[in-house]
């Protein structure tokens, strides 16, 4: 995982989470995973802390790969691959 601004992968799609928390932040990326292909790339924007925690448990648990991860400014970036 890698979680340097420098090497951010491409993504498909993105999902704005800004001002939502838990567990809104991770409902809807259940639903934009559901429109997605295996092997795409989702950005994921948050401002909630839990999704620290979360984001890599959604991950572990569905199966998909958490390639990066950044916190600055109290914003949260997130890129995973479906699995």
């Amino acid at each position: 995982m890698v979680d340097t601004a420098d090497s951010l992968p491409d993504f498909q799609a993105e999902l704005d989470t800004t001002g939502l928390y838990c567990p809104e932040p991770i409902m809807l990326m259940h639903n934009k995973v559901r429109d997605m292909q295996t092997g795409e790339v989702l950005k994921v924007v948050a401002t909630d802390p839990a999704t620290t925690r979360d984001v890599p448990k959604f991950c572990s648990f569905l199966g998909h790969e958490l390639l990066a991860q950044q916190a600055s400014d109290e914003r949260y970036l997130y890129f995973i691959r479906l699995g």
